[in-house]
């Protein structure tokens, strides 16, 4: 992720939409940053609450995030985690106050839920540097792959690689990472662990 260019394919491209959610952040491009955002935000209590409720819900055209069913909408989605929708909000916001350009509401709104639900930033380092180890884990995550006994390749949705890094923390253990991203419950337990331990070496980098 380039900070003076912080979502690009191929030509300069600027946040348009970016709708958090405990899962993760869906990010659209295109506009400019002072046009960020055109939903509304629904107030959650905690990150991991949110999470909780979202798996037991089954959206009408048997959509169920427990099950990794989204619809046709989310295919081509690219999901980021509330750390990565941050830098980029962060970054495209000073760029729009350096052309003098007024940040929407909505925008506003989706920039103060990612900070406050952040768990992966250090304000004492460089952004360039948060944004490397946010990409490299997301991409770890991202490759990372089980075999299972009958010779099947396992790996992990764009969902799922949001939402442990959202959730996710030093201290989280393989039952409570089941529990609020229930679809993880097909990976052995040594599996899940072997994935808490990228995303706890990650966190510890950049804290410390």
């Amino acid at each position: 992720m380039d900070l003076d260019n912080p979502v690009s394919s191929g030509s300069a491209m600027e946040v348009e939409q970016a709708i958090p959610s405990s899962s993760g952040a869906v990010v659209q491009t295109g506009a400019s940053p002072g046009a960020a955002a055109g939903s509304a935000l629904a107030p959650v209590s905690s990150a991991a609450g949110a999470a909780a409720a979202a798996a037991s819900i089954t959206v009408g055209g048997g959509e169920n995030a427990a099950e990794l069913k989204f619809g046709q909408d989310f295919e081509d989605i690219h999901i980021l985690s509330n750390a990565q929708v941050a830098v980029i909000l962060q970054v495209s916001a000073k760029s729009a106050g350096a052309r003098d350009e007024e940040l929407n509401e909505v925008y506003r709104k989706t920039q103060k839920y990612v900070e406050r639900f952040n768990t992966m930033t250090n304000d004492e380092k460089e952004h360039q540097e948060l944004v490397d180890e946010l990409d490299n884990l997301q991409d770890a995550l991202t490759t990372f792959r089980k075999e299972t006994d009958d010779g099947q390749e396992m790996e992990l949705h764009g969902s799922e690689v949001a939402a442990l890094m959202n959730l996710v923390a030093t201290d989280t253990m393989v039952e409570e990472a089941v529990a609020l991203i229930p679809s993880l419950s097909r990976f052995p337990e040594a599996a899940i662990d072997e994935i808490l331990d990228l995303i706890r070496s990650t966190m510890i980098r950049i804290v410390s």
